[in-house]
């Protein structure tokens, strides 16, 4: 699904021109698992959840997600074209503030049946160690200033997902054109795990008498409209690259430095003030604060509408 990111984008018509600090208010990535550190604690507790998953996997996305056009994403030496332009991205991303950061670590759940973060016996009791992170990364670059990305990944929480969220800004007009109705902004969503797929939610009328915009989708399920298709795994993919030696999907070196220029004072600043995460119940959406972040951050949440995939 990373790979389809692209092919999508630059594929279809009706992306491109709306990708872009006009049309774009927000951008969330988030990776969310449902279980805590089963017994790898000692491990974890020597990374914490941004170095093993924000500053690596997630970032890798966003990079994906924000890149200008590269000259070609197939054919000979695409590779380097991709990559050229990933690297472009991180560089105009300035270090994360800590203030735009919600640090949590989970608790034990109320029935006993998990143990809290601290509760694992290879965890020192005293650990800092996020095991959640919600973190505001800005482009200052002519097609991004203005529009926060927002990675977010956790453990302990209350499911298993990952996914690119990108949220619109209002259509000029709309709250005049109806008035006293809420109009929803509109979201392209790319499910990476589990179950594959596209969304795009739109507002169309309320079925009856009234005018009222209500939200819809456009959906690609994968599982749907490719019923019966072979769709390997992430890793498969990346062993079949090595074999062909496309390096697309793999970091460069001036691409981990300029990656971790973005991280490492914040690391350090959490790391030397001793920073106390907030906690956050097992198997719930995280700490609250992350919550009042996103708002912050323009995110409108639209609580009257599920996805049915």
């Amino acid at each position: 699904m990373v790979k389809n990111l692209m092919t999508m984008r630059y594929s279809n018509a009706i992306f491109e021109p709306l990708w872009n600090r006009n049309h774009i208010s927000n951008i969330q990535i988030t990776f969310k698992e449902n279980f805590g550190t089963k017994g790898r604690g000692g491990y974890f507790d020597g990374y914490g959840i941004i170095r093993d998953i924000i500053q690596n996997h997630l970032l890798q996305v966003l990079t994906i997600v924000a890149m200008e056009p590269p000259v070609a994403i197939s054919g000979e030496n695409y590779s380097n074209h991709v990559r050229n332009e990933k690297v472009k991205v991180l560089e105009s991303i300035p270090p994360v503030q800590l203030e735009d950061c919600v640090l949590g670590q989970y608790l034990a759940p109320e029935d006993g049946s998990e143990p809290a973060y601290v509760g694992d016996p290879t965890v020192p009791d005293d650990s800092v160690t996020p095991t959640f992170a919600s973190m505001v990364l800005r482009i200052n670059n002519p097609r991004w200033e203005g529009v926060p990305f927002i990675l977010k990944a956790g453990k302990a929480l209350n499911e298993r997902k990952a996914e690119v969220r990108i949220q619109f800004k209002q259509p000029p007009g709309a709250k005049a054109m109806f008035p006293g109705e809420g109009i929803p902004p509109n979201e392209l969503v790319m499910r990476l795990q589990p179950d594959e797929a596209v969304y795009m939610k739109v507002n169309v009328k309320e079925p009856g008498l009234k005018t009222s915009p209500v939200t819809s989708e456009l959906d690609l399920t994968y599982k749907k409209s490719f019923a019966g298709a072979f769709n390997v795994d992430a890793y498969t993919r990346l062993i079949l690259d090595v074999l062909r030696g496309s390096q697309a999907a793999f970091v460069r070196d001036d691409e981990l430095r300029a990656a971790w220029k973005i991280f490492t004072p914040v690391l350090h600043r959490i790391e030397r003030e001793k920073i106390r995460p907030i906690t956050y119940a097992y198997g719930s959406r995280g700490p609250e604060e992350a919550d009042t972040l996103l708002a912050k951050m323009g995110f409108k949440y639209h609580a009257d509408y599920k996805w049915s995939g």
